[in-house]
């Protein structure tokens, strides 16, 4: 997979928008190719973003692991903590991580923050 995942910081009525915009879409025939996650809070979004985390995903995206072992020996960082960021990536949804091993499957993060 590639492509773009859109990343909001905004209110559970605000997904359900998104959702109904989409189901109207499709109704009309439109194809729908997008993915979306909305966190609710800037604070959660930041914490899961965080600058090392984010070198995680660039790290993954371009270099795929085998497993958490191998991709904290590649980044030269401790199994805990990135054990740690991948969990917390993975529950996100900005990571996949199967019996292939671990990926990331978006060539971009695209964030929004509404201020209203």
């Amino acid at each position: 997979m590639s492509g773009t995942i859109n990343l909001h910081v905004g209110s559970v009525e605000d997904m359900g928008k998104r959702f109904i915009g989409a189901w109207h879409k499709l109704e009309q025939g439109t194809a729908i190719d997008e993915t979306h996650l909305t966190f609710l809070d800037l604070e959660t979004m930041v914490s899961t973003l965080s600058p090392k985390r984010l070198a995680l995903l660039r790290h993954v995206r371009q270099h795929p692991a085998d497993n958490v072992a191998a991709l904290a020996k590649s980044l030269g960082r401790d199994y805990k903590r990135v054990h740690e960021d991948v969990a917390a990536l993975v529950h996100a949804g900005l990571l996949e991580r199967d019996a292939q091993g671990i990926r990331a499957p978006y060539d971009s993060v695209h964030t929004e923050v509404s201020l209203v």
